[in-house]
């Protein structure tokens, strides 16, 4: 429920800015995250709807409607520098995916914080580097391409450990294009390492990528429910320091 003279609980300003960093959450997800019943989750997004700060779409046919920010909603959250995200039909499997991806994590690493690609990409254009993204190449004006993942996974003391880049693979891209991102990936040093969580028909085309770019110690392929449905949580991370591969890896 909203609080007194229409302002919000901080457990909605909590959802509000959750939903603002990702761009999009569904009910699902926030179940998962907050360890609620789904639907506690969907009442909690129900009244923000209702409230006018958050909208509600449902975008494909018997999937989980994802929630996006009004303007409202955005103003409310008290976050700066984004922008309230806009989700296409086409665009939809990999929101879901990456929501339901965002909070498993965060269940799973109590101990990490977990980022979007566009809050990454607001927090490199602030410091001027790049802090958790792979230079593909230098472009024409001789400044770095640069590919960004999904979502990071960062350590909460970050002077000495790296973050972990996150890529939620739906589709199968092409083999050049896949080919040049496992390289680049492979020799970025400024992550600890890469972890793919693929559909099934992706997971051959990426681990020939994966091999061919020769970064098996530095990219792990898992299947896209690999952080399953428990309460438990996960092996930890490794030490993220400069000297630190494989995320995961034995």
């Amino acid at each position: 429920m909203m609080g007194k003279g229409n302002t919000c609980s901080a457990e909605q300003l909590a959802i509000l800015s959750w939903t603002v960093r990702l761009g999009a959450v569904t009910a699902e997800a926030l179940a998962r995250r907050d360890a609620c019943s789904l639907a506690s989750a969907r009442g909690r997004l129900a009244a923000l709807v209702r409230a006018g700060l958050v909208s509600r779409r449902q975008l494909l046919a018997g999937g989980p409607a994802l929630y996006t920010v009004t303007r409202a909603g955005l103003r409310a959250s008290g976050v700066r520098g984004l922008e309230a995200s806009r989700v296409s039909v086409a665009g939809a499997p990999h929101a879901i995916a990456t929501a339901a991806v965002a909070a498993a994590l965060e269940r799973a690493y109590p101990d990490h914080g977990v980022m979007g690609e566009r809050e990454l990409r607001l927090h490199e254009r602030e410091a001027g580097s790049h802090l958790a993204s792979a230079c593909l190449r230098d472009g024409p004006d001789g400044k770095p391409l640069l590919h960004r993942p999904d979502l990071v996974l960062w350590p909460r003391d970050t002077r000495e450990r790296l973050p972990v880049a996150v890529e939620v693979e739906l589709t199968v891209k092409a083999p050049a294009r896949l080919l040049e991102i496992c390289r680049a990936w492979a020799r970025c040093r400024c992550v600890a390492g890469t972890i793919y969580l693929a559909a099934e028909d992706v997971r051959r085309p990426l681990a020939r990528a994966i091999a061919r770019a020769q970064g098996g110690d530095r990219i792990v392929l898992l299947e896209l429910d690999a952080l399953g449905e428990g309460e438990q949580t996960a092996e930890a991370p490794p030490d993220a320091s400069p000297d630190s591969t494989v995320p995961g890896a034995a």
